[in-house]
């Protein structure tokens, strides 16, 4: 067993900092963010862990460690890398039955007696270029981690001088520079081995492999003393990787990625163009003529002055807040993110929020997504956080309201392209969405087409009527017109 390195006054992880890492997990941070590890979980190479009795979800995630040198407070990001005095490769082991518990804290599934290997041999950083490092893990022989530096979301200068605005970095704290891709579950008998290196510096220098072998624990938890370890399905894809790996899902590999093109729409380009024409309030009168009453999202209104938005209805449904539910459905690749990532031209996104605007269903980052995807707007009876950003890139949002909380403050995004109810209003995906001034509305595309002719034709006696009322006309017999004024109707000159 190798000697330990001198134990560090305090630990920092990076939560997600490689690109395939951010891509498995399907977001991609706009900054870095962290978490603590106690010194107590330091290990050297050679050394065990123990899985604790009773629990499933033990995983490696080999990584790049630096050792602060010189202390760091307020330091730029030029002259970042100079207060690293070395680099070697570490294991940030993690317990994956009690990550929901934790909350994002990782105190109790990242902290672990033994859980933040590190070392074996430490590499001047003086002699290195921190965008050309490399690291690799092995698990029983087998390579399962291979990434470098230079695919990065943040640099590693970067990581050292935004975490010296917030505290100092004293000589001997390490930073946790965060896992590449490939991380996974590992059992009792596996051995895992990290490498951190810089294959193109001269000489080649290397950490050495940092060997670590899982045993298994006998001291079960307490159930008396705090809360226990639990899994379910998402923790095991989270932990294992992928739901393939986790025994999930088919093994053949998925086809990727780009969303399917939308089924044929009701909704072509003339019906668009008419609809664009037609005001809510005309078409809800043709929809009471033909017995729909219930076509009124109501409650909402329009973040942006005398916007019109015409689409087809793809739905999300939030259900309220349970968190054990969100543990498991609110993290990752979400309903909500995946709604926002498959939307096409011409969708319009409708929310059921069950009328709560105590909190957002949406912010500028989703906002942004549903434009750049072409998104018509998005109608949701809940409120939007934001409100000002989202407004101003030009995404009609019809809501309850601006609201600044986050959405786990209210709901769960349960599940997407069902049928909903939002605002009163039954909504299924296909259906037509329109919404003005007014308010908004659904259409059932069957009769959408025969709905907007009849409402264009009003809207045409409607301006003739109001013609003549401005000529001073009574109303009666006029609106509506008796037999006398329908044939003057008729009889118009017509532009």
């Amino acid at each position: 067993m190798s000697t330990p390195l001198p134990r560090p006054g305090k630990i920092i992880a990076v939560h997600l900092s490689y690109i395939s890492r951010a891509d498995q997990r399907g977001r991609r941070p706009a900054a870095p963010s962290y978490f603590f590890k106690p010194s107590s979980s330091v290990a050297a190479s050679g050394a065990t862990v123990e899985r604790p009795a009773g629990t499933e979800l033990l995983a490696f995630e080999g990584e790049i460690a630096l050792i602060i040198g010189e202390p760091a407070r307020h330091v730029s990001l030029d002259s970042a890398w100079n207060h690293v005095a070395a680099v070697t490769a570490a294991n940030d082991l993690g317990l994956y039955d009690l990550r929901a518990n934790d909350k994002g804290s990782n105190v109790r599934s990242k902290g672990g007696d033994g859980y933040t290997p590190l070392g074996p041999e430490l590499i001047d950083a003086a002699r290195l270029d921190p965008a050309a490092l490399r690291v690799r893990t092995w698990v029983n022989g087998q390579l399962r981690q291979e990434d470098t530096t230079a695919a990065l979301l943040f640099s590693l200068p970067q990581v050292v001088a935004d975490l010296s605005q917030h505290l100092t970095l004293e000589p001997g704290d390490v930073i946790l520079t965060g896992t590449p891709a490939g991380s996974s579950v590992i059992v009792p008998g596996d051995v895992v081995e990290v490498e951190v290196d810089a294959p193109d510096a001269a000489g080649a220098p290397s950490s050495g492999r940092l060997i670590t072998t899982v045993v298994e624990g006998t001291t079960a938890f307490n159930p008396g003393l705090g809360s226990l370890p639990a899994v379910d399905d998402h923790q095991r894809i989270e932990a294992w990787g992928s739901a393939e790996e986790a025994g999930l899902a088919p093994s053949e590999p998925a086809e990727p990625a780009e969303p399917e093109a939308p089924a044929e729409s009701a909704l072509s380009d003339t019906l668009r163009e008419k609809l664009l024409r037609a005001p809510t309030a005309g078409l809800s009168s043709q929809l009471r003529k033909r017995g729909i009453l219930s076509c009124f999202i109501d409650g909402v209104s329009a973040n942006i002055a005398d916007a019109r938005i015409v689409g087809t209805a793809r739905t999300l449904r939030l259900v309220p807040l349970r968190e054990d539910l969100f543990s498991s459905h609110g993290g990752g690749y979400n309903a909500q993110k995946q709604l926002f990532d498959s939307v096409h031209t011409g969708d319009i996104i409708v929310i059921e929020a069950r009328g709560d605007n105590e909190t957002g269903t949406l912010g500028d980052i989703l906002a942004q997504r549903a434009l750049v995807r072409g998104a018509a707007g998005v109608v949701t009876d809940g409120g939007v956080r934001d409100y000002a950003t989202v407004a101003e890139l030009g995404l009609p949002v019809f809501s309850r309201g601006a609201h600044p909380s986050v959405l786990g403050r209210k709901h769960v995004p349960w599940e997407h392209d069902v049928t909903i109810a939002c605002g009163g209003a039954t909504i299924q995906p296909g259906d037509i969405i329109v919404a003005d001034s007014d308010g908004a509305i659904v259409l059932p595309p069957a009769i959408a087409a025969e709905v907007a002719d009849a409402t264009l034709a009003q809207e045409e006696e409607d301006e003739w009527i109001a013609e003549q009322v401005a000529a001073g006309h009574p109303v009666d017999g006029l609106f509506p017109m008796n037999t006398e004024w329908r044939t003057k109707f008729e009889a118009r000159e017509r532009p």
